[in-house]
């Protein structure tokens, strides 16, 4: 991660890391939505409405994912100084909200004739709601610090406070009551049938490599703004 603290040469990495992402991210999430629209049979119990499992899971999995990243992001600013860690973190939060808002509205539309209603006070719901809320406290904390001049060290702090609610979510199914379905795949096997279950990791790795792309296209967006500035206030001085 040193090697990167470095703008510049973060910059000469990200650029062509980004067209990669972006392009592999593309394919694979296509192949993998249409696959899963044409080519897998109905659940014997959901019916068609198990197709949204493809858009569903892997934006539970970023929506957690996100903020995992922004706790890192905010113990490397706060122990190691890394000089890019508070832009990771600033760039890493939108991508993340943007998931957790479709794990809710895929969920919902799941829930609507799996449960027969769309929201249900549910232990998984509701943490990730939470999750959702956090996303947005940080980003507007994070943006407020910023137009302040500040170092961002409140918004690393409420990163890793925040990330508490992980393993609440993770654990919810477990821990209570729910109308949510248990873990349906887990290190030891999956619980869903493969001639439903193999689309999913096209999805997975598609979604996860395009949520990479917008992390660094945001990143090298502020780089840049951040230069501009720099130059800006040099060329008023001169």
């Amino acid at each position: 991660m040193h090697a990167l603290a470095n703008p510049a040469r973060f910059l000469r990495l990200a650029r062509p890391a980004t067209s990669w992402l972006l392009l592999i991210g593309l394919g694979l999430a296509v192949a993998g939505m249409a696959a899963g629209l044409t080519l897998t049979p109905p659940d014997y119990l959901q019916g068609q409405t198990v197709r949204i499992l493809y858009i569903h899971v892997p934006s539970a999995w970023l929506g957690m994912a996100g903020w995992l990243g922004i706790a890192g992001a905010s113990v490397s600013q706060l122990v190691w100084r890394h000089p890019l860690a508070a832009v990771a973190g600033r760039a890493i939060a939108p991508a993340g909200a943007t998931f957790a808002a479709i794990c809710l509205l895929t969920g919902s539309i799941w829930g609507r004739p799996t449960w027969g209603t769309w929201w249900e006070w549910d232990g998984r719901l509701t943490s990730m709601l939470i999750l959702f809320f956090l996303y947005l406290g940080y980003i507007a904390l994070a943006s407020a610090e910023r137009e302040r001049g500040g170092d961002g060290r409140m918004a690393a702090i409420f990163g890793i406070v925040g990330a508490i609610n992980l393993p609440i979510i993770h654990y919810s199914v477990l821990w209570w009551r729910t109308l949510h379905q248990g873990q349906s795949i887990g290190v030891s096997g999956s619980s869903i049938d493969n001639s439903i279950l193999w689309p999913l990791p096209l999805t997975m790795i598609g979604f996860t490599c395009l949520f990479g792309a917008a992390v660094l296209m945001r990143m090298r967006a502020e780089l840049a703004e951040v230069r501009v500035e720099a130059r800006m206030r040099r060329m008023s001085r001169s």
